[in-house]
Parts: structure tokens; C-alpha cells; sequence
């Protein structure tokens, strides 16, 4: 074999060598997904979103809950049996309000006992979603958020600050039209996130205040809701999530940089191991 054949063929290995890598990821996924579905007697559906990169030119592309994620978690719960509980893993910025309420409102129809898992974070969307469960079960670390909406860049809830602080005839037409649609998302997000738990057997008084609390700017948008701060609002939520949910993540990998930017011995570190 001449030199030449050697070099097409290492860059043939190399060329296909993600291609198989992401293959035996698939596989690994679908073998624990089917080990976790007979231990728990569940249908489990994820929703993970990574950031990615363009395979060409390399930009990042950040993902978020959108119609086609709706689509196929409302496809995935029609397609279960009435009687069989939901084991839904998140893992989310969040994204779009109406895809996340599709596939909220499709969790509350079904019947059996529906447990949303929070690996890392479930924001935004991704809370809302998490309300429509009979349980959230949470790594201790991990964090919901507020569902308030957003116009444009700006919360809707300080959009209204300026409407309030500022004379009318000073602010800008633009801003004034995102004012008015500003009112409008704040009502339907907490109408939204009230008709969840109600639906979820919350108690009326309860409903609404932690509506309020979620959808009308109480926090910024990114504050993060540790599962005691989610248990001292109200919310069902607790930090017993278990050990395969979590490796799950491990099959979900980041796509690699160039210089990572945490690295460690990929082994547990128990106490009285020697170092050498």
C-alpha cells in the first residue's frame, strides 16, 4: 500500500469516525432508555437540548423547545397506554411559550401518574412543563425558573414599569406597542401556569399565588429555583431523582471544543484513595 492509499485512508477514518461514535451513543441510549422503561414500568421520554455547533464552519447553535419538540413528546405520550406512567427528563433553556404548552397540556390529560426528572436545569418552558407533572424530582443542584414572559429582549413586566414611570407622550410608539403585547403575555402566562395546577389537583389559593409568583416578574428571568426554594412556594418537587436519569446526561454529550473548559479524571474519587 502506498503512501498515498495510507493518507485517503486515514482521512476516510477520520471523516466517518463521529458518524460511528454517534451511532454507539444512539445505541447506548436506547439500551438504558428500555433498561429504565422495564425497572420503572414507564414510558421515558426526553427532552435534552446541547448546545451544538455548525458541522462546517462551527458556530454555535443554541436549541430550544420549539413545535417539531412538541410534536414528537405529544406523539411519544399519545402513543402510551392511559395506565402508563410518564417519566419525562428535561433538560432546557426553554423555548417557545406555545410549544411548551402543548406538550404541558398533553402531561395533564394523561391519566397515569406523570414524573418529570431535572438532571441539571429545566428553565422557562421547561418549568412550565414541570408544573403539568404530579411530581418534580430534581438533582440537588439543580434549578427551575420563572416563566414570565419575555417581548423581544425585554420582561414583559418591565416593559409595564415604563408605561407606569414614565409620561405617556414620551415613550416611543414602538415601545408602546411592545407595552400592549407586554399586558397581553402576562395575562395568558398566568392563566397559562394557574390552569396547569389547577388541573394538577393544586389547591385553588395555592394555584394562584404560585402563578403569580412564577409568571409576573417576581425574580429576572434566569433566577435559578433550587428544589427548596420550588418546595417553599408550593410546588411538589423533591431531590431523590434517580441514579439513571442522571447518566442518561452522560449519553448526551457536549459537543468537544477545542480546549475544554472543565476537565477532570472521568472515575469516582472515593475517601482513602491514595493519589498514586
Amino acid at each position: 500500500m502506498s503512501a498515498i492509499d495510507i493518507l485517503w485512508l486515514f482521512f476516510m477514518l477520520t471523516a466517518i469516525q463521529p458518524v460511528i461514535k454517534q451511532h454507539l451513543l444512539e445505541a447506548s441510549r436506547r439500551r438504558l432508555i428500555a433498561r429504565i422503561e422495564k425497572e420503572r414500568n414507564s414510558r421515558v421520554i426526553l427532552l435534552v437540548h446541547r448546545q451544538e455547533t455548525m458541522s462546517f464552519l462551527g458556530f454555535p447553535v443554541f436549541r430550544f423547545i420549539d413545535i417539531h419538540d412538541s410534536e414528537e413528546v405529544v406523539r411519544a405520550i399519545q402513543m402510551t397506554d392511559p395506565d402508563v406512567p410518564l417519566d419525562i427528563v428535561l433538560h432546557t433553556p426553554g423555548g417557545l411559550v406555545l410549544a411548551s404548552l402543548q406538550i404541558a397540556r398533553a402531561i395533564c390529560k394523561h391519566q397515569a401518574k406523570v414524573t418529570v426528572h431535572v438532571p441539571h436545569y429545566a428553565m422557562s418552558g421547561g418549568t412550565l412543563i414541570a408544573l403539568a407533572a404530579d411530581e418534580i424530582v430534581m438533582s440537588p443542584h439543580a434549578v427551575l425558573g420563572p416563566v414570565d414572559p419575555q417581548i423581544g429582549q425585554c420582561p414583559a413586566a418591565s416593559l409595564l414599569r415604563v408605561l407606569r414611570d414614565k409620561p405617556i407622550e414620551e415613550i416611543e410608539d414602538k415601545t408602546l406597542i411592545q407595552i400592549d403585547q407586554a399586558e397581553k403575555a402576562l395575562v395568558q402566562l398566568f392563566d397559562a401556569a394557574k390552569g396547569l395546577l389547577l388541573e394538577n389537583a393544586y389547591e385553588p389559593q395555592k394555584a394562584e399565588a404560585m402563578a403569580k409568583l412564577l409568571s409576573e416578574g417576581t425574580w429576572t428571568h434566569d433566577f435559578p429555583i433550587s428544589v427548596g426554594k420550588a418546595q417553599e412556594i408550593g410546588l411538589r418537587a423533591d431531590s431523590n431523582i434517580p441514579h439513571e436519569m442522571v447518566e442518561l446526561m452522560n449519553l448526551f454529550p457536549q459537543p468537544v471544543r477545542h480546549q475544554p473548559s472543565v476537565e477532570y479524571l472521568p472515575e469516582p474519587r472515593r475517601s482513602g484513595q491514595s493519589k498514586g
